[in-house]
């Protein structure tokens, strides 16, 4: 699979710009999560209240990289999805409490990419995904497919929530919460994109365990893109993800 990085954004607590990036993935270190959320300015203040904090963390890297009117195959990507939400409403359950219908609807895992449909007004294809550690490379992978079907660009992000308490027992590939949008595009012969925006995936077999990654996969590449790092490589079980620029 091949790749043009056309334009990325990211958001963390403390972490908004392209230079802040930049300076953590020099040394990078887990950021104090609190209660920190993108303002999402751009939205009315109706639109902003609806959404959750994953949500706007969502749109605030993704709406940079699609142009006003454009249509862009949109792909979020989540391993662990709206977990303080989903929280909420199984602690009401738990409490014999009546449910929000809006808050089970908002909770499911496409309702994000629903919510960018809308407020976006974007009509062309949109998918959810959820994986397990390597969900960031299944979304390239979708991605890849969208190209591949005659798309120009894609737009995908991947974001994760810190989350509750309660589930940090099994839930520990979220050092904090994130989002990462990259918009994407084919490499073409007459390409006139920098060098360092192409790179290559590929996928082959890992034969032993699976070494613990330090930090989730898409901050791992976040590193890479401002690192100017030309090869990283992510193992997840049996999966084996080879990560090359393209010279």
């Amino acid at each position: 699979m091949l790749f043009r990085i056309e334009q990325w954004h990211a958001w963390a607590p403390g972490l908004e710009t392209n230079e802040a990036w930049r300076a953590w993935s020099r040394q990078p270190v887990r950021v104090e999560d609190g209660n920190a959320q993108p303002a999402c300015d751009f939205l009315p203040a109706m639109q902003r209240r609806r959404l959750s904090r994953l949500a706007r963390m969502t749109m605030h890297v993704a709406w940079p990289l699609c142009g006003e009117n454009e249509q862009l195959p949109f792909v979020f990507a989540s391993r662990h999805g709206e977990t303080p939400r989903t929280f909420a409403l199984l602690s009401d359950v738990a409490q014999e409490q009546p449910l929000s219908p809006t808050q089970f609807g908002l909770s499911v895992h496409n309702a994000i990419a629903g919510q960018w449909s809308i407020l976006r007004g974007q009509h062309g294809e949109s998918v959810a995904i959820a994986g397990e550690a390597d969900t960031f490379e299944h979304a390239m992978m979708e991605a890849a497919a969208l190209l591949s079907d005659g798309a120009s660009s894609v737009l995908a992000v991947i974001a994760e929530e810190l989350p509750p308490a309660a589930y940090q027992p099994w839930i520990d590939d979220v050092p904090f919460s994130y989002a990462v949008a990259l918009r994407l595009g084919t490499i073409q012969a007459h390409a006139d994109a920098p060098t360092g925006d192409c790179w290559e995936l590929r996928l082959q077999a890992h034969p032993g365990p699976s070494p613990a990654s330090t930090w989730p996969h898409a901050l791992d590449f976040v590193r890479a893109l401002c690192k100017g790092q030309n090869k990283l490589e992510h193992a997840w079980k049996r999966r084996q993800w080879i990560w090359q620029r393209i010279p």
